[in-house]
């Protein structure tokens, strides 16, 4: 397979950058969910995961560390284009292909590691922590001639922990503690992925429920939220999610607090009527801006999280029966975590 063009420019605040066409950078304000993101001697590389981009973008500051690699991940023309132009054109061909693939390897397992869309309710494993660490590790010994920075430190593998227990089902509507109250209406919804910590939330677009119940002359929301697979059981309370419901002008803040299979909370609410937009977030992570529910009803943004799920499951079933024939594509060999993720015969 022929690879793409990229384009080389250099701007006067000494920053470069090689980027294909349509490749995110990480000089856009924030990245989309499918961004994977390498550091590396005097430069980040960034790859759509969704798009199948294998050449990088780069995003250069120090043109001279950054000519250690260049060669290796984009060919030596682009290498000698970036010392002598202000701008060109180049068709990569790596010097070293296999360092190339493991460079998109290490990147996808940060990648997984953060945004991995693990949900009982979508039938999605969560991939094993310790494994995923150990491949990273690996990785990142076979890139140290490229990566810097945090990505440089191969993680330390983690011993298990105890995780929460599991429900006996998922039921879509929440739960109250007023059984005889007034049920005026119910909902599902999704939540932004970016508003929590990995391995908190179940990432389905069914993981948030909530019911809006009167009794006794107040009204009283009630949020169940699907806990991820293989949720810690003990959270540290600065890490615990938060609901924020908004209602016809009224806006509720409420702590959640773990339950088997999921977190639940409730709170009075003032307002008179039954529509209630729900957002998840752990205070203080996150982008702040994106906490709002016109962001998290954004059809585009769902589209990206369920195009994600898509690529897991897709990623599951080449794990479980990987196709005979020639060699596989490199970067399609699946990571050790997600083979035995594959293998898991458990409740999903």
């Amino acid at each position: 397979m022929t690879n793409p063009e990229v384009r080389i420019a250099r701007y006067g605040d000494g920053i470069s950058v090689v980027a294909p066409a349509g490749a995110s950078t990480v000089l856009e304000p924030s990245a989309d969910l499918d961004v994977l993101v390498l550091e590396v001697a005097g430069a980040h590389l960034t790859w759509n995961l969704l798009a199948g981009h294998r050449i990088p973008a780069a995003v250069i500051h120090d043109v001279e560390r950054a000519q250690e690699w260049l060669w290796a991940i984009y060919g030596e023309s682009l290498a000698v284009s970036l010392h002598d132009s202000y701008s060109a054109t180049v068709t990569p061909e790596p010097a070293l292909p296999p360092l190339a693939v493991s460079a998109w390897r290490l990147a996808y397992a940060h990648w997984a590691a953060r945004w991995w869309p693990a949900s009982t309710l979508d039938d999605i494993p969560a991939l094993d922590p310790a494994l995923l660490d150990r491949e990273t590790a690996t990785l990142t010994e076979e890139c140290e001639s490229l990566v810097d920075g945090a990505d440089a430190i191969a993680p330390a593998v983690l011993a298990p922990v105890e995780t929460f227990p599991r429900a006996d089902d998922y039921a879509l509507a929440a739960g109250t503690d007023h059984p005889d109250g007034l049920v005026l209406a119910r909902g599902v919804t999704g939540w932004d992925w970016r508003l929590c910590p990995p391995g908190l939330v179940d990432a389905s677009e069914r993981a948030v429920s909530w019911e809006l119940t009167r009794a006794g002359g107040t009204t009283t929301l009630g949020v169940n939220v699907a806990a991820a697979p293989n949720t810690p059981a003990e959270v540290p309370a600065y890490l615990m999610p938060w609901a924020r419901a908004e209602s016809s002008g009224a806006t509720v803040d409420i702590p959640l607090r773990p339950r088997p299979g999921a977190w639940f909370g409730e709170a009075p609410i003032a307002t008179t009527a039954t529509a209630v937009h729900v957002t998840i977030h752990v205070p203080g992570f996150g982008v702040g801006e994106n906490r709002t529910a016109a962001v998290m009803r954004d059809p585009a943004v769902q589209a990206v999280r369920r195009r994600i799920r898509e690529f897991a499951l897709a990623r599951l079933r080449y794990a479980a029966e990987p196709p005979t024939g020639p060699d596989p594509n490199a970067y399609d060999v699946p990571l050790l975590a997600e083979i035995a993720a594959s293998a898991q015969d458990s409740d999903f």
